[in-house]
């Protein structure tokens, strides 16, 4: 009897996510986080300290929040207003644990990592839906 073969086509962080990373130190104001998401068309940067390890992400919904407050400026320093520990993944995170987390936090964004911690990339709701995209016209033959 015929039995037919599943196929399943290996994905991870790695295969979409953007690089280089976009990433700004914790003291960077406001101002000019607003300014680097312009400038590079997107919607977060991944905030690192001294060491270059990952400390929080800012996204445009932070900033939103963060105009949003009294006490808000265009000096404010994104530790004051940035997501601090992000879940991150890493390069070898297959695409679909990437998605679950996405989807169970409610993010839109998820910072790629290495193993020590430093920012390589990043993954997009937008750039998963890109690789959506090709995937279906790949299957469909266009």
């Amino acid at each position: 009897m015929f039995k037919p073969v599943r196929r399943s086509l290996p994905l991870y962080a790695r295969d979409i996510m953007s690089t280089p990373a976009i990433i700004a130190h914790e003291k960077t104001p406001l101002r000019e986080l607003s300014k680097i998401m312009c400038d590079n068309r997107v919607g977060s940067v991944i905030i690192v300290g001294d060491d270059e390890k990952i400390r929080g992400i800012v996204t445009e919904r932070d900033i939103i929040c963060a105009a949003g407050k009294a006490e808000a400026t265009l000096d404010m320093p994104a530790w004051g207003f940035m997501t601090p520990d992000p879940v991150t993944v890493t390069p070898e995170t297959p695409l679909t644990d990437v998605i679950e987390k996405m989807t169970d936090l409610g993010v839109r964004h998820m910072p790629v990592v290495d193993k020590d911690g430093k920012p390589l990339g990043m993954i997009s709701a937008r750039d998963i839906v890109a690789a959506m995209e090709l995937f279906s016209k790949m299957f469909r033959g266009k």
